[in-house]
């Protein structure tokens, strides 16, 4: 029983149409689906992912009325977006100068090719080179092309207190094992990978213990969430039971089941299956062409509705 990578990650906006067009028409991805956060129904949940919304592809992000995030430590600071080849980074590169995206060049680090760029609400991304592992997806109706589009999720990098604690968790409840580390300016970076590894399911950990702690806002990360195949759900929560770890318990989010917990400096932690997947009450040609609600809030459909500003 093990993580096979990560699954999503969900951050934070204040300005959901300007998110939309960025991550859609800028980064190119695919909103996959357009739907409303299950416990706060006044804010959009909105999906970005690849061409087939597969698992290990979504950033999604809580349209809420926040100010900006407040950066520090006990926070993930940072999410890796695949590509592939160098080529592609050349292309981000000068596609991040035409558009006016905050961005830096292409450097080294860890062994990958990669490179940084932020949003314009300051959410912090690295684009990195995977060599081509695995399947892509490219979606049809991207202005990328197909070749330079994003291929899913990479490294999580986390930036935390004490990073002793957090650690004990990663090995002795989530089943991470240690598999390098490496150097960057705010200090030594320890590669924790799931499962076989690579850039699709390493969580990449600093310790800053002098930093003030993070506070959530606008171009924050709210948490991340770790993959498992749909038949090891019970198992997964049964071990958090048994490890004695405080959690939500199951939750079912319809596009998939849900744990969540703290790691001890207070990131937020999500174990989630893969399926059912958004196809569950869309048909893969036209996700994100309307508000999807979940069968428990379809009943309150006009008063969501009412409630949200159009995109």
């Amino acid at each position: 029983m093990q993580l096979t990578g990560i699954h999503h990650l969900t951050a934070i906006t204040a300005r959901a149409a300007d998110n939309a067009a960025f991550y859609t028409r800028t980064l190119g991805l695919r909103l996959v689906k357009k739907t409303v956060n299950q416990d706060d129904v006044s804010a959009y949940h909105l999906f970005y992912a690849d061409g087939l919304a597969s698992p290990g592809t979504d950033l999604t992000f809580f349209d809420w009325p926040a100010p900006p995030e407040r950066r520090g430590t006990d926070s993930i600071t940072r999410t890796g977006l695949r590509v592939a080849g160098a080529a592609s980074l050349d292309w981000w590169r000068e596609h991040f100068a035409r558009t006016g995206v905050a961005h830096g060049e292409p450097v080294e680090q860890d062994g990958r090719l990669s490179l940084d760029f932020e949003d314009a609400e300051g959410q912090r991304f690295t684009l990195v080179d995977d060599g081509g592992a695995g399947p892509a997806h490219p979606w049809a109706g991207s202005p990328v092309p197909a070749e330079h589009q994003i291929r899913g999720l990479g490294p999580i990098r986390l930036t935390v207190a004490r990073i002793d604690a957090t650690e004990a968790v990663l090995t002795e409840v989530l089943g991470m094992a240690h598999d390098r580390t490496y150097d960057l300016p705010e200090g030594p970076v320890r590669v924790w990978r799931m499962g076989e590894g690579g850039a699709a399911a390493e969580l990449h950990l600093v310790s800053q213990p002098n930093l003030p702690a993070a506070r959530q806002g606008a171009g924050a990360v709210h948490h991340v969430a770790f993959r498992i195949p749909d038949a090891d759900y019970a198992a997964w929560a049964d071990r958090l039971k048994v490890k004695r770890m405080p959690t939500s318990g199951p939750v079912d989010r319809f596009y998939f089941r849900s744990l969540y917990f703290r790691e001890p400096n207070g990131i937020l932690f999500e174990i989630a299956t893969d399926g059912p997947g958004f196809t569950a009450d869309e048909p893969l040609e036209t996700l994100g062409q309307r508000l999807a609600l979940p069968p428990f809030l379809e009943g309150r459909r006009a008063e969501i509705e009412a409630g949200l500003k159009p995109l």
